[in-house]
């Protein structure tokens, strides 16, 4: 029995030109990316020029929310337009090579497309607040005060639904010519390690108040 072929790209926006051979555009594979990470550029064209801005997202099914103050230019704008756009990357390695041209990194990336909304009832804006935290430090909103009215006046939430995306990611070592591989010069990949440091307690701390669970939980070697 012949394999399934991969779902392909919804649209041409959606699809990888560059090493096409690197992309995935299924769900699975577009969700894997966003969840490994927390930071995503959001761009959109405010008075005909373009802007990118970094922000926090949670997801949930497929769905990001943002958030923002209320005055926020982006928190305005991007409602009013047709298509949202949200890219998020993680470094794995970097590829030295023998050769300047060959140098590269090892990555996984992802960048989707979809219609934003503002959410303007208190308890989804509530709701996406949350996702946004526990998206971050999963745990923690047990643990913290759940924002006031007056706090939720302050913040804007956006809710992007995810009507198509792509995936890509380099995996593989060093790529050099023949030539240049009795050059004496070293080779091979670096990774990129991403982790969390020793918490650094407020100096307002109550006496005695111990790590929060969901923290150590962070800070816990995997596996």
């Amino acid at each position: 029995m012949s394999e399934p072929t991969p779902p392909g790209p919804i649209s041409e926006r959606s699809r990888v030109k560059r090493h096409p051979e690197r992309a995935a555009y299924d769900e699975a594979a577009v969700h894997a990316v966003l969840d490994a990470e927390s930071i995503g550029h959001v761009g959109l064209v405010v008075d005909g020029e373009p802007a990118v801005i970094p922000m926090l997202y949670g997801r949930e099914g497929s769905s990001l929310y943002l958030h923002g103050s209320v005055a926020s230019r982006l928190m305005r704008k991007l409602p009013s337009q047709p298509t949202a756009c949200v890219s998020v990357t993680l470094v794995d390695a970097l590829v030295l090579a023998r050769s300047a041209f060959h140098h590269s990194m090892n990555y996984r990336s992802a960048v989707v497309f979809g219609p934003v909304r503002t959410v303007a009832d208190d308890d989804e804006k509530c709701h996406g607040l949350r996702v946004i935290t526990e998206h971050l430090v999963p745990g923690r909103w047990a643990e913290v005060r759940e924002p006031s009215r007056v706090e939720l006046r302050q913040t804007a939430v956006l809710r992007l639904d995810i009507a198509e995306g792509s995936a890509k990611a380099r995996t593989h070592g060093v790529v050099d010519d023949e030539a240049d591989l009795e050059l004496g010069v070293w080779a091979g990949l670096v990774p990129v390690v991403r982790g969390f440091g020793e918490p650094v307690p407020d100096p307002r701390l109550a006496a005695g108040t111990p790590l929060a669970a969901s923290i150590a939980s962070a800070l816990a070697p995997a596996g």
